[in-house]
This record gives structure tokens, C-alpha cells and sequence, in this order.
């Protein structure tokens, strides 16, 4: 049975992953009551003719064009088509989850003015797998994303379903549901505020997460097989250096290696490792402070209302506020910092890599090749991670620079939030590459090493775990198979179950 999550107040990182791997979730009643009250408030705005952005106006440069009463629920309509403008590859079924976790958490503040059907209309979409389609690309802060979503509440759009596409009134009726009539700033609210670049967001956030615990492990077997620098990781000197993700990453290498005969076979030999050794604690712990501070902006973006206009007061004393809530800054930024890490990890990892196939320095066979001359081995896998590091380069420039005018001077200045998290995804996926070819590399070496002392406890687990799934490589099928065969074990394990030294 999968779990279920109660939104009460606001979710977490956590639980939007959590929701996009398919748990539950559920409207908790204090959050129905927000909803319901906010809702109260716009029709009491509607009623006393109290301006208000996208209620009673048309939006970006016509936000000064009045919309009479009988036309409102005609413009949240169009709205969704107008918008419906996305563009490229669809996105997957864990960000559309994610999105519309952090779509539905935005809601549930009690600020938007949103019916509470609707909402729960878009619970029961999540919570069935019925799941809007949504073009990745297009969008320059959150409208595309949003209206893709709307559109299979009016009963039009697509959803996936168990892998088919399905129209969406043929969804909405699968569900018991009926195409919704949508009302007074109902299709503004869709199509605005940051969940779509928050949700993307916490993805990469653990994504990052996992992937840093598999950069140690990496970086360890590496140093395993050619550190010579006696006791590199010792405690007392790096505490010197004040950071909390250096502290863990030097606790994490410590217990990686603890008890290696083949370091202490080798120590002495060297006065100081190469940098992409030597430094890992420093480069891998500033990624962990970066990604601690990233997961707070993604938390705090939760826990904010990022809708426009925002509603308070009561019926009685309705107000609107027009404020800029649905520009996602700190996102873009947040997610611009994350990639820029993503990719300085992925580029000490490739130089490890080198280091490992450089017969110059490795002390192995040149490339890891079993045969020399006639094996390649580890050679041209190498170039792949370095073209990837490359690509990584390219993609870390920051979205957030980007400006842009759009909306006839109305919006002038953009964030690029949503594209932010984009770019920091595909980073993370050759990352993930790039991890996969050191972890495959490091269990080769070890294969090849000509001393005969042992491996430590944690890092001879290590060994075994990749060495469960590919064998060791003799040029006799193509390499990108083995190494998707470890990207496998990297999405679907954490590195630190059953790996670590006890």
C-alpha cells in the first residue's frame, strides 16, 4: 500500500518526492476550510466590484481592461487554451506528480480563491495516476505548464494513463468526474505561481542529495586504488576548515575507508594526492552546503503563497493583493547554484576517472584494458565523461540572467525559475553518467591492481554491489550497456543501506 500524505499546512521537499513517487495525498480538513473561506472572498470581491487583477480585469498588458460579470467565467476559460502553448518532449510521470503536488500545496494556503472542487479534482487526478500532459519546454516562468493541467479539468487537453494518452473528458470520466465549469479568476489561478518550478526543484534537490552520497562512495573507491598521502582524511585538520559538508564528507571517506590494507600498503608514498583526490572532502562538501542551502529556498517556496492576486480578509471585508508572488527569483537562483554544483562534482569525478585509465599515473594497465594494444578498455568511456562534463559547462551558464520582456512592457523582467530546474535536471542526469563511469572504472582497477592486500569492509561491499550487476570488462559488449546497468543501481539504491562499514 502506498503512503499517504496529509497536507495541512504546507508540504515539504520531502513529501512533493515522496508524492512524485507516487504516494498519496490527502486535503486535510483545516486545509478544505482555507480553500473554502478563500473562495468566499473572491465572490464577495465580485459582488462589490472591487478591482481586482484577473478577477474583474484581463491579464499581463490588458490588466486595466475591465471584465464585466457575465464575461469572467469566459476568461478563466480562455485562459487555459491561450496559455495551452508548451512546446517540445513531455515531461515524465515523477515531475508531473511533483508539480502538481506543489501546485495543489499552493491552493491549500487559503490565499488563491479557488473552489475547493477543483482542488479536489486535481487530488484525484494525482492520486489515480491520471496525469495531464504537459509539454517541458516553452514557458518562461510557470504559464504553459499550468494551462496544460487546467485544460483536462474543462474536460479538454490529455492525460496518461499506464502509458496510453487518453482525452481528457474520456479521464475526467473514468474518474466519476465531470469537465468543470470554471469560475471568476479560477483559470488565472491554474496557470499562475511557481509550482511548476517547484516541484522540478525539490527533484533535483534529491536527486543531488543521492547522487552526493554516490560521489563519495566513488570518490573513496578511486582514492582506494591510487592514494598514497598517509591519513589524507583525518579529522583534526580538517576540522580547521569550517563547513558542515566537509565535516561529512571527511566522515564519510573515514568510514569508506577504514581498515584498507591497500592504502596503508601504499601510505607515505606520495606527499600530497592530486587535487581531484586530495580535495575531495572540499569540492563534494561545498556541494553539500550548496545543496543545504538550496533545500531551504525550495522549503520556504512551499510554504509561501506564490499566487497573484493573493485574497484575505473575509466576506465581510474583502481584499485583493497585487503583488509579484508568482515570480519565481528565488527559485531561479537557487536552481542556477544546485547546477553549477551538480557539474563542478560531475568535473572531479571525470578527472578522477582519468587518473584511473592514464597509465602515466595510475600505476595500472593503460585504460584498465585487460590486453593491451588489442583492448581499449576504460579509453574511450572517458571521452564520454568529459564530453558530458563539457555539456555540463554549457548548461550551468544561469538561467536566472536571461531577462527577457514580454507582454507589451507588462512583465519586464523575467526569472527563468522553471527553466532553471530544467537545466539542473538534465546536469543531474550526467552526473549521473559520469558517476556510473568512475564507480565502473574504480571496480575495474581494483581487479587490476598488483598488490594483493585487501580492500576496506565498506568499499569491498561497494565492490561487490557493482560487480553484482556487470562483470569485469574484457571489450566484449558495448560499454555504455554496463553503464547503464550501474545507473540503474544508483537510481534505485542508496548508498549507504547496506554499504558502509559497521
Amino acid at each position: 500500500m502506498s503512503e499517504t500524505i496529509a497536507l495541512e499546512t504546507s508540504l515539504t521537499t520531502d513529501m512533493v518526492v515522496a508524492i512524485a513517487d507516487g504516494a498519496q495525498l490527502v486535503l486535510s480538513q483545516p486545509a478544505r476550510l482555507r480553500i473554502k473561506n478563500s473562495r468566499a472572498i473572491v465572490d464577495a470581491l465580485v459582488d462589490r466590484g472591487i478591482r481586482g487583477y484577473g478577477i474583474n480585469t484581463g491579464v499581463g498588458a490588458l490588466c486595466d481592461v475591465i471584465i464585466d460579470r457575465e464575461d469572467q467565467a469566459a476568461l478563466s476559460r480562455n485562459l487555459l487554451f491561450s496559455h495551452s502553448c508548451g512546446v517540445g518532449e513531455l515531461l515524465g510521470r515523477v515531475e508531473t506528480r511533483a508539480i502538481m503536488a506543489a501546485q495543489i500545496a499552493n491552493f491549500a494556503h487559503g490565499y488563491s480563491g479557488i473552489r475547493l472542487e477543483v482542488v479536489e479534482a486535481l487530488v484525484t487526478l494525482l492520486n489515480n495516476d491520471m496525469l495531464p500532459v504537459i509539454p517541458s519546454r516553452g514557458s518562461v516562468g510557470y504559464l504553459t505548464h499550468g494551462a496544460a493541467i487546467g485544460l483536462v479539468l474543462i474536460g479538454s487537453g490529455e492525460c496518461r494513463h499506464d502509458g496510453q494518452l487518453i482525452p481528457g473528458a474520456e479521464a475526467l470520466a473514468a474518474l466519476g468526474l465531470k469537465p468543470l465549469v470554471l469560475q471568476t479568476k479560477e483559470g488565472l489561478s491554474l496557470v499562475n505561481g511557481t509550482p511548476c518550478a517547484t516541484g522540478l526543484s525539490a527533484l533535483a534537490v534529491t536527486r543531488l542529495a543521492q547522487l552526493l552520497d554516490w560521489a563519495d562512495a566513488a570518490a573513496a573507491m578511486t582514492y582506494e586504488n591510487l592514494g598514497a598521502q598517509a591519513d589524507p582524511f583525518a579529522e583534526m585538520p580538517l576540522a580547521l576548515r569550517k563547513s558542515d559538508g566537509l565535516q561529512q564528507v571527511g566522515r564519510n571517506l573515514r568510514k569508506l575507508l577504514s581498515g584498507s590494507a591497500l592504502l596503508a600498503e601504499a601510505a607515505g608514498k606520495r606527499t600530497q594526492d592530486p587535487l581531484s583526490l586530495r580535495a575531495v572532502p572540499h569540492v563534494h562538501g561545498a556541494v553539500r552546503d550548496a545543496l543545504s542551502q538550496v533545500r531551504a529556498v525550495v522549503d520556504r517556496e512551499l510554504a509561501s503563497v506564490t499566487d497573484n492576486p493573493a485574497v484575505s480578509g473575509s466576506p465581510a471585508d474583502p481584499q485583493v493583493h497585487s503583488q509579484a508572488h508568482a515570480v519565481g527569483a528565488a527559485l531561479g537562483l537557487a536552481m542556477d547554484s544546485l547546477a553549477t554544483a551538480a557539474a563542478e562534482l560531475a568535473a572531479i569525478s571525470e578527472r578522477r576517472v582519468d587518473r584511473l585509465v592514464n597509465p602515466l599515473v595510475s600505476g595500472l594497465p593503460a585504460f584498465l584494458a585487460s590486453g593491451s594494444g588489442v583492448e581499449s578498455g576504460f579509453m574511450i568511456i572517458q571521452y564520454t565523461a568529459a564530453a558530458l562534463v563539457a555539456e555540463n559547462r554549457r548548461l550551468a551558464m544561469p538561467a536566472s540572467l536571461d531577462g527577457g520582456i514580454t507582454s507589451a512592457l507588462q512583465e519586464d523582467i523575467l526569472t527563468h525559475a522553471t527553466p532553471a530546474a530544467g537545466k539542473a535536471l538534465a546536469i543531474l542526469d550526467n552526473l549521473e553518467t559520469v558517476l556510473a563511469i568512475e564507480l565502473a572504472a574504480a571496480a575495474q582497477a581494483y581487479d587490476l591492481q598488483p598488490s594483493g592486500a585487501g580492500r576496506a569492509m565498506a568499499t569491498e561491499k561497494l565492490y561487490q554491489w557493482v560487480r553484482r550487476d556487470v562483470g569485469f570488462y574484457r571489450d566484449d559488449q558495448p560499454l555504455n550497456a554496463v553503464i547503464r546497468k550501474i545507473q540503474d543501481m544508483l537510481k534505485s539504491t542508496a548508498a549507504w543501506s547496506e554499504s558502509e562499514a559497521t
